[in-house]
């Protein structure tokens, strides 16, 4: 008799969030419920180091469950809306061919210098990530990357990886991304997008080390094809065909030239007039409708391309809102205060350096329950900002650990659907691409505990 083969299927990200969130609640009849003394401190709300104290429990209820979510989802509307603004700008942008036409451009001005195709790839995706949160989007510009990596002499773990792995650390260090580091000062009530300056060092650092470590083993397959971890699978006949790329019109330019209009608008607008995610929203909409008509589309065809984008992000935006429903289940248990206290002591004895890099450790355990940035950004940085209130880091540091701590992990493990995506698309068995990114994990990881040590001893700030 054949035994039939059992396999487990990684649950929804919602079921995991409503998992959670029944933890959570839970907890509420278990954990003693406490709070903080807060004060007002240049215009900001902080904790008061060691004032936690008891206070009358409030377990939360089926009906006070089921009644989170949609609180969660009304608190949580204007970074909701601002995602649905974000898709549905792309959506118009994308759909004029003109990130496909720069892709395919720069292709051909490196012929000769293939190799250099890899780290001004890994740019491009890189800045796409660092900026506008590339993640999902990534999965349409995966075959176009394969076909490129195969016809340059390479295989397909390197197609992969020079769009997946330019965005995740661009995605990780997030000098301008609304989706994580946005929202997540938001929360930490810093300035939008401050401290810019060492996150954008930080993407460099990382930029160059996976050029380097991406190149190394893409010289390797294109000496010895046997060398590659999908051997069996390259295709020795494929070849580039100019009609799988969209060549480069004038129009496309045009719609170029108007995205980095808006880019430099906004980071214009943040750095003068601190502008926060419904201006920033506001722009990239007008962005996306001013590509539409500069591409030739009439008013009708960019209403409905901007609806369908708004459409696609349905699944982030309410992910924000379902993860905010666990903060609520927390807060109205007061149970969020005593965990609070109770990871500071966990860390209050830990040199201020090593505390960071325990919050760093801390966020990359629940990036595994929660694979969202925006999703983790708001479910963790309300626990985390009193943290780094209580053991003296910085809220800037306990931002970096977060945006590392969500990002570096999105790019290996199992519960990330993006990357299950991927490697679908890209036929790599997932085993392969662990062997292949492992190394490169490791040296991102430790690159984040280098950052987070210098952030902590060079106060970053501003505050």
């Amino acid at each position: 008799m054949e035994k039939k083969k059992t396999s487990f299927k990684i649950p929804h990200t919602y079921v995991l969030l409503i998992g959670v969130m029944l933890v959570m609640a839970i907890l509420t009849w278990i954990v003693p419920a406490g709070q903080f003394e807060r004060i007002e401190q240049g215009g900001r709300t902080i904790a008061v180091p060691g004032s936690w104290h008891a206070v009358d429990a409030n377990p939360q209820g089926f009906f006070e469950i089921i009644n989170s979510i949609p609180r969660g989802l009304t608190d949580s509307a204007a970074i909701s809306f601002f995602i649905f603004l974000i898709g549905g700008a792309f959506t118009v942008i994308n759909e004029t061919g003109t990130v496909e036409a720069l892709i395919y451009k720069l292709s051909q001005k490196l012929k000769g210098a293939e190799i250099l195709v890899i780290p001004v790839f890994l740019l491009v995706f890189g800045i796409a990530g660092a900026t506008l949160g590339f993640s999902e989007e990534t999965i349409v510009f995966i075959p176009m990357g394969i076909s490129l990596a195969l016809a340059l002499g390479f295989d397909s773990v390197v197609g992969m990886s020079i769009i997946a792995s330019g965005a995740a650390i661009g995605f990780s260090a997030g000098f301008m991304n609304p989706f994580a580091v946005g929202i997540a000062q938001g929360i930490a009530e810093l300035p939008t997008f401050s401290g810019m300056g060492l996150r954008i060092a930080l993407f460099l650092v990382l930029w160059v080390i996976t050029s380097l470590y991406i190149m190394r083993y893409a010289l390797m397959v294109k000496k010895d094809p046997t060398k590659s971890y999908v051997y069996n699978k390259l295709d020795p006949k494929h070849d580039l065909e100019k009609s799988e790329f969209v060549a480069l019109e004038k129009r496309h330019i045009l719609v170029g030239l108007t995205f980095l209009a808006g880019i430099l608008a906004i980071a214009f607008g943040v750095i003068e007039y601190g502008w926060y995610i419904q201006e920033i929203g506001a722009i990239f909409m007008i962005t996306g409708v001013i590509a539409g008509f500069v591409y030739g589309y009439g008013p009708s065809k960019v209403a409905d391309l901007f609806v369908a984008g708004a459409k696609d992000m349905v699944f982030a935006a309410l992910i924000v809102g379902v993860a905010r429903s666990i903060v609520i289940v927390m807060e109205d248990g007061m149970i969020i205060d005593t965990i609070v206290n109770f990871l500071a002591g966990t860390v209050e004895g830990l040199p201020g350096a090593l505390a960071a890099v325990a919050m760093y450790a801390i966020q990359i355990i629940i990036n595994f329950i929660i694979p969202s940035g925006s999703g983790q950004a708001a479910a963790t940085m309300p626990i985390m900002v009193p943290l780094a209130d209580a053991v003296g880091i910085t809220r800037q540091t306990a931002v970096m650990a977060y945006q590392l701590g969500a990002g570096f992990m999105d790019s290996i493990m199992l519960t990330s659907g993006v990357l299950m995506a991927q490697l679908s698309i890209a036929k790599i068995p997932y085993n392969k691409w662990v062997r292949y990114l492992g190394p490169l994990m490791i040296i991102w990881l430790l690159i984040g505990v280098v950052f987070l040590v210098f952030a902590y001893y060079t106060n970053y700030g501003p505050f």
